[in-house]
């Protein structure tokens, strides 16, 4: 049995130390792969952000510095960080990647620990011993900023036609053209900045346009033909659409003839719902987003907490705005909530306009390699 065990014991020694190197390379390569997504979303999260490949770049490399790997921050070379598109080969059900694009919407990350990198090779505690001190690994991420398919659905009710200021409730102006210090044409800035902020990202955005009050007509004078108004409860104004002046268009005929009505708010969310899965116009690969906006509170058939669950199973993000101190926040932050959306609040035209351009610059990344 001494024999034996004498025989073992440096056998054993050998299997002990292969497995510790085994698991410190498995190690390695875990966070190392940790350190690369992480530095892909980062980068790709900047692109989307600020719509800037030198400052997407620069936050890919912070973020693998403050990722460990082996017991030190990863250390990327700009040569490492690559932008390019990344489009979905459906015959494969992969997205792909091509470097060099004059408008990109993809960042490549290749996080390397070889003799060549920055931070060198992974070193073994006891590979020495048959000549492997060291082992080279690497990992690559790809985040892709995904296009989406985006409905505005507005509030044309008649509080919107208030002066900006007034805290109060009621009626407002109803009959166009509207004035500058009405809500609505607060409203229709706050788009057009919206819109702007769209028109510049890498990505391609087709927007929607609905809205929502009551059943209402009204002629305001009937001498000018186009000065009539005469409003379903809710519609689609404008379907998808990535020609943004036919939302331009609707809104400043809507401020020229008037608005009016009550706040159906629910059926409002329901022809945002129909208008980002319109199988004429809505992509399959897109995300669909809805923002939801009033100024006052829901007063008119189906709640819009109880249409929510039909949006959040067809996987549509809705983000909700209020606008004025007695909009319905507390129904609105619900709405956002069941769908994985944000609320936000304004009080003024500069916060309403902050608001839009929040939404505006928040899209999603996704890792697709």
């Amino acid at each position: 049995m001494l024999v034996l065990v004498a025989l073992l014991i440096p056998v054993v020694a050998v299997l002990a130390a292969f497995a510790v190197d085994l698991a410190w390379i498995q190690l390695a390569r875990t966070e190392l792969r940790t350190a690369t997504d992480a530095a892909a979303r980062a980068g790709g999260k900047a692109l989307s952000l600020y719509q800037d490949v030198d400052v997407a770049r620069d936050l890919a490399i912070e973020i693998a510095a403050r990722n460990e790997v082996t017991g030190r921050g990863l250390s990327l070379r700009p040569d490492e960080i690559e932008f390019g598109s990344g489009v979905l080969n459906r015959t494969t059900g992969r997205f792909e990647f091509t470097p060099g694009v004059a408008r990109p919407n993809s960042v490549r990350v290749v996080g390397n620990r070889t003799g060549a990198s920055t931070d060198g090779p992974v070193g073994l505690f006891f590979g020495q011993l048959i000549g492997l001190p060291t082992v080279d690994t690497s990992q690559v991420a790809v985040s892709t900023v995904l296009d989406r398919d985006i409905c505005i659905v507005i509030d044309r009710s008649g509080s919107m036609g208030l002066d900006i200021d007034f805290s109060g409730t009621g009626n407002g102006q109803n009959c166009g053209p509207l004035a500058t210090n009405t809500r609505f044409y607060a409203l229709v800035e706050a788009i057009g900045v919206f819109l702007g902020e769209l028109d510049a990202t890498y990505v391609e955005e087709r927007v929607a346009l609905a809205s929502y009050s009551s059943r209402h007509r009204i002629d305001c004078v009937p001498s000018q033909p186009g000065r009539e108004i005469d409003f379903q409860i809710a519609d689609v104004r404008v379907p998808l659409t990535d020609t943004y002046a036919d939302i331009d268009a609707d809104l400043d005929a809507m401020i020229e003839s008037g608005i009016g009505g009550r706040t159906a708010i629910g059926r409002g969310l329901q022809k945002g719902i129909e208008a980002v899965t319109d199988p004429a116009r809505a992509r399959p690969l897109a995300v669909k987003t809805i923002i939801l906006m009033t100024d006052g509170r829901h007063n008119l058939q189906i709640d819009p907490v109880a249409v929510a669950p039909d949006a959040a199973a067809l996987d549509i993000t809705v983000h909700t705005v209020t606008f004025s101190p007695n909009a319905d926040k507390a129904r609105m932050i619900a709405v956002a909530d069941a769908t994985g959306g944000i609320h936000l609040h304004a009080d003024s035209a500069d916060e309403l306009v902050e608001a839009f351009r929040e939404i505006a610059r928040t899209l999603p990344v996704l890792l697709t390699e």
